[in-house]
């Protein structure tokens, strides 16, 4: 599929060919969340596309202060797509934010940073393109409910799917009784597969919004799904992921159902991830093949890949910034939290594909999850992976074992790497190790990070007591 224009002429035929009446612009905040303004199409000129959208940067959380909150939005015309949802006809087009104090794309603004990791890695001489394609997998549930206060948290999520439905009676049309079970959803065709035209209709209206769909297939776990995209180059990927959330949110959401991309929210069932692939290219060659070695990996792909598990602790507060994140990284559950590399073993943090030529030579990290914002997720892992490559870093392994079936003891005698197993520690990771970002991400931008981090994720989960905190030790 691709681009709908190219430039600013073009956009104004397809906005002419589309009928119009609404421009939606966009933009992502540190959370990975779109923010958007729409404008009448009349209101909307080239003069306006050139110079920029101003809006109050200080309403976005972690941005800019009250005295200084002017910004403007620069719009990226070569994004433009037709929102499949609105009533009346609306482009979006998604955006860049930029600093009308130092002049310059601002220093907080996710894509922009992604943009700057890009021409980084062309000024080291180390690579012209380098490609990127995320696998986002999700959960659709039928009712959530959520509370929370001084004396009272919980959470329900309901799923016609789930084991635990096996002996409710429905009035309408009672109960069919055929569901995937834990662990038990990788593949299963209908009635056990309930999502299928839900996922047809998800794959149908991303094709119309820009994205190559491939394939679209059950997980493993109860009300998971999963629909594969093409990869892109870094800042279209990440565009991308924007895309596939909002679309799979939206489609959940007219069919009465919702949709989450929520790492962890069934206990005992497997999670979701957003596992990575990356490849780097300079004039036209691979630079991650090498005919003949150990899946035909390159030594620049090693040390890219050392790169990342020797900072894995800073590079886990972007790749998994909640505290659910963390509750899917643990065995068992497909979790690659074991920071080594396999061909074909999904059980290693990083897979290298089967049977890749040089056109499909690549790695795959599995450890990162759809609550990191796109754009800092794969800016971080490229500058990890830039810095293994200059100081040529070496990664465990490979391992072709059932990593899964290692106890803590034997990972701990062996001295295999782990990823964080808290929030806490990555932030603490990337507090203490952050040099390697400090070429494109600023001191200000890394310090504002883990201040909203840790205010709006740790402190708040540290400090609240759970459910099974009750069951263990009240009685005590």
């Amino acid at each position: 599929m691709g681009k709908f224009v190219n430039n600013v002429t073009e956009f104004n035929k397809y906005c002419e060919d589309n009928e119009v009446e609404f421009i939606d612009f966009r933009f992502t905040d540190i959370k990975g969340a779109w923010h958007h303004i729409s404008y009448r199409a009349s209101a909307v000129d080239d003069g306006m596309l050139e110079a920029g959208i101003p809006f109050d940067g200080s309403s976005i959380e972690a941005w800019q202060p009250i005295n200084e909150s002017d910004m403007i939005l620069k719009p990226d015309v070569g994004t433009a797509f037709m929102d499949p949802f609105t009533a009346d006809s609306t482009v979006i087009i998604i955006c860049d934010v930029y600093d009308i104090y130092k002049n310059e794309l601002y220093a907080k603004c996710p894509r922009s940073i992604a943009k700057k990791t890009l021409k980084y890695m062309e000024e080291q001489n180390i690579g012209d393109e380098a490609y990127f394609g995320p696998e986002n997998e999700f959960f659709i549930f039928d009712d959530v409910q959520i509370w929370t206060g001084v004396n009272q948290s919980g959470y329900r999520v309901d799923s016609e799917e789930g084991e635990w439905n096996s002996g409710t009676s429905y009035d309408d049309i009672g109960n069919m009784g055929h569901r995937p079970g834990t662990k038990g959803g990788y593949f299963p065709t209908m009635p056990t597969d309930t999502m299928v035209d839900l996922r047809a209709e998800m794959m149908l209206l991303l094709e119309e919004v820009g994205l190559t769909v491939m394939l679209g297939h059950h997980e493993v776990a109860q009300a998971q799904g999963e629909i594969g995209i093409k990869f892109g180059d870094m800042i279209e990927a990440a565009d991308n992921v924007q895309k596939y959330k909002y679309v799979v949110k939206m489609v959940a959401h007219l069919n009465g159902k919702s949709a989450t991309f929520m790492p962890k929210p069934l206990y005992g069932d497997n999670g979701n991830g957003m596992h990575v692939h990356q490849s780097i290219w300079k004039n036209g060659k691979n630079l991650f093949y090498k005919e003949g070695a150990y899946a035909n990996l390159s030594d620049t792909a090693l040390h890219y890949l050392g790169g990342i598990f020797k900072h894995a602790h800073a590079v886990a507060a972007f790749t998994n910034p909640s505290t659910n994140s963390y509750k899917r990284l643990i065995p068992g559950f497909e979790a690659p939290s074991i920071l080594t590399y396999s061909s074909q073993n999904r059980s290693a943090a990083c897979r290298i594909p089967y049977g890749a030529g040089e056109m499909a030579t690549r790695i795959e990290t599995r450890f990162p999850d759809s609550t990191a914002c796109p754009y800092l997720c794969f800016a971080v892992l490229m500058m990890a992976g830039l810095d293994g490559i200059k100081n040529k870093d070496i990664p465990v392994g490979p391992m072709n074992e059932d990593l899964f079936e290692l106890s803590l003891d034997e990972i701990r005698d062996r001295d295999i790497p782990q990823m964080p197993h808290t929030l806490r520690e990555a932030l603490e990771g990337l507090i203490g190790d952050n040099a390697f970002l400090k070429p494109v991400f600023t001191d200000d931008f890394i310090d504002t990070y883990q201040n909203y981090q840790f205010e709006r994720q740790v402190h708040p989960d540290e400090g609240r007591p759970t459910a099974f905190e009750f069951s263990s030790t009240y009685s005590c």
